[in-house]
């Protein structure tokens, strides 16, 4: 007797600044997923926060979906939006058996649309409103499995600032850094800019705490370059993490990977190392191919591998995470010291991308990867469902 297939739902696009990042990444888990054991749903989501399956989701993967204007729901013939304030925007309760999600209008019966049931979410939604614990919140309150970390895990592998606070108190190795608010740079930039030059030296890093794939990132050389830096930082997010750059100005930090595979008892895999074309491993090179350089194995020796894998181990679980990370390390190439940079909780799944390469060079290829991460998904909620939420 033929074991009935797994229906995943594959969900992508987004309303973050990495939505054709998403795009990549999706249609790459598509590609590769086995589909001897599992039937794949397309979930879009376009940037304006339409929620497709079906033909409209396939349009968008290919980058084909025309964005309806906002407001126009599915009576006008388009997609509802999964939590708009249209009477058909409601997620269906959790069922005994299927879960599934409403209001996906591409069929309807005479009690109004049908549900997509799904067994499983694969999210391959990258930045806000999909890495961030916000999307992670909405599949537990339909009580649906899915890919990757939880609420808390992910919500902390997203905040930089948060994500260090964490890392400090399982004492890693971190980068010399401040925070600032968005808000206390626009009433005094001056100050702000005080704080970071007496704190810390050039050349530095400024980011948004809560973004990712390099989005809004400048590395600063000189007082003349912080300002526009900021500005361009604060943009995408209400904190800006400032961090001292590690080698100084003469030498270039070396940037090491390590992906991370499990639940409670996570591995590593071997690790890897980006030469970037340009001084830092910016949007275009992640992406595009822009001629950065992927070594796999790094460029290390034994001692230095296990110290890397034993780290990214102990940051995965620092911040709670599971399912999935990829874990990134700053070396100073003249002491060969290893800074943790970040977890990333949803590394990028495209052909060229680091995790799927990395574990594939450690003996698990990109179909079978798949297929862990989604029984790893399985494994964790099956032992959530075994909390007890009221008193006997």
């Amino acid at each position: 007797m033929t074991a009935k297939k797994l229906r995943v739902g594959v969900l992508f696009g987004g309303r973050s600044g990495e939505h054709e990042v998403s795009l990549l990444s999706a249609a790459s888990v598509i590609q590769a997923i086995d589909r001897t054991k599992y039937d794949v749903v397309p979930i879009g989501i376009t940037k304006q926060g339409l929620w497709l399956t079906g033909q409209q989701a396939e349009q968008l993967l290919k980058g084909e979906y025309v964005d309806a204007p906002r407001g126009k729901n599915s009576r006008g013939g388009n997609h509802a939006a999964l939590l708009a304030k249209g009477e058909d925007a409601v997620l269906a309760p959790p069922a005994p058996v299927a879960e599934s999600i409403m209001p996906f209008e591409t069929a309807r019966s005479h009690n109004g649309p049908l549900p997509i049931a799904v067994d499983v979410i694969f999210p391959v939604l990258h930045g806000t409103f999909g890495e961030d614990g916000t999307m992670q919140g909405l599949l537990e309150l339909a009580d649906i499995p899915y890919v990757g970390s939880g609420v808390l895990g992910s919500a902390a592998g997203m905040d930089k600032d948060v994500m260090k606070r964490l890392f400090c108190d399982s004492r890693l190795p971190l980068i010399k850094h401040l925070t600032v608010l968005r808000s206390d740079w626009e009433k005094n930039p001056k100050k702000i800019e005080k704080a970071v030059e007496s704190a810390l030296r050039y050349p530095i890093f400024v980011k948004p705490a809560n973004l990712g794939s390099s989005v809004g990132i400048s590395k600063v050389h000189d007082a003349s370059e912080l300002p526009g830096a900021i500005n361009e930082a604060a943009r995408y997010d209400r904190k800006i993490v400032i961090e001292q750059g590690v080698g100084g100005k003469r030498h270039k930090a070396r940037e090491i990977e390590c992906a991370i595979l499990g639940n409670d008892e996570p591995i590593a895999s071997i690790c890897g190392e980006i030469v970037p074309a340009k001084e830092f491993y910016d949007y275009n090179a992640k992406y595009h191919d822009a001629g950065s350089e992927l070594l796999i194995p790094a460029r290390l020796d034994h001692t230095q591998v296990r110290q890397v894998q034993d780290m990214a181990i102990r940051a995965f679980q620092s911040c709670e995470c599971s399912g999935l990370a990829r874990v990134d390390f700053l070396m100073d190439p003249t002491t060969e010291h290893f800074y943790i940079n970040e977890v990333n909780t949803l590394p990028g799944f495209t052909a060229i991308s680091m995790y799927p390469k990395l574990w594939a060079a450690s003996g698990i290829e990109y179909p079978d990867l798949i297929d862990r991460l989604i029984k790893l998904a399985l494994e964790r909620h099956a032992d959530k469902k075994r909390n007890q939420y009221v008193k006997d």
